[in-house]
């Protein structure tokens, strides 16, 4: 909710002016069969002008702690990426209680598979699409292409930029801090520890994991989410020895602000990341 105050004036600001890309709003990407729900959406962003059709394709998952959260706040990241030649996608997913993390993860999987189909039709490549994600968003996004579970073919994420992610091990940390009512909790995870390790993406890497570029706040995040990175990074290691976090010594909610400006360093350093095939 802290976010959604500090992020909603800047968004209207950014909405004002923007006519160098183009929207489109809540964009149904599951199946009709649930419509007795109110079912999640995405928006996208496309270069207007661009006269190239086939764009790489980043698709990204907002925070909250899996309770809070929306999608429509984080326009400016959607456009800033599109000026840049990048087709964005902005998933908005069932957040807890009414959804556990299996469920939103389920989400965000469809969401995947709905743009590698229909991404083309927004000049996108289908066969260029990356993930990233803020805090939960962070941890949904590993989760769904490391654990085998939600997609049948992870090839089709070219790689992962994580921002500050939280819950990379939450067996580990729900080990340690159980959990309760409190943050719907109990709701997201259950009190199973084999669930918990199901919910943790550091259980499923392996040398076809695809590539990670990871952002941490360093010491000025919450400790968890230092933690959880630092647990992350030595299983990642394995597989991926090359990989080096980028510690930013930002506080977690300035992790995803920065993106507010389009001449921040973090989108030139992602669009390398996105064209670097090694």
């Amino acid at each position: 909710m802290r976010l959604l105050k500090i992020i909603l004036p800047l968004f209207m600001v950014l909405s004002i002016t923007s006519c160098a890309t183009k929207k489109y709003k809540n964009v149904s990407y599951l199946e009709s069969e649930n419509l007795n729900k109110k079912q999640p959406t995405l928006n996208i962003f496309t270069p207007r002008s661009s006269k190239k059709i086939n764009n790489q394709v980043l698709l990204f998952v907002h925070g909250g702690n899996w309770n809070s959260g929306d999608k429509k706040i984080y326009g400016f990241l959607g456009k800033n990426f599109a000026k840049k030649g990048i087709t964005t996608v902005i998933v908005g997913y069932t957040l807890s209680p009414e959804a556990n993390y299996n469920d939103m993860a389920i989400q965000v999987s469809k969401a995947v598979e709905w743009t590698k189909d229909n991404i083309s039709k927004y000049k996108g490549n289908p066969n260029e699409i990356f993930l990233t994600g803020h805090s939960a968003g962070g941890h949904l996004v590993a989760l769904v292409g490391t654990n085998p579970k939600y997609l049948k073919d992870n090839s089709i994420i070219k790689g992962i930029i994580l921002n500050d992610a939280a819950g990379l091990d939450m067996k580990h940390y729900l080990e340690e801090f159980p959990p309760t009512q409190e943050d719907d909790y109990l709701a997201t995870w259950t009190a199973n520890p084999e669930t918990w390790k199901d919910a943790s993406p550091i259980y499923f890497l392996d040398k076809n994991t695809p590539r990670f570029m990871i952002y941490t706040g360093g010491t000025k995040t919450y400790e968890s989410i230092q933690v959880t990175n630092e647990r992350f990074l030595k299983e990642l290691h394995k597989f991926q020895p090359n990989v080096k976090p980028i510690i930013l010594d930002k506080k977690h909610i300035p992790m995803i602000l920065q993106y507010f400006f389009p001449w921040s360093k973090r989108y030139n350093e992602v669009i390398d990341f996105m064209k670097n095939k090694d």
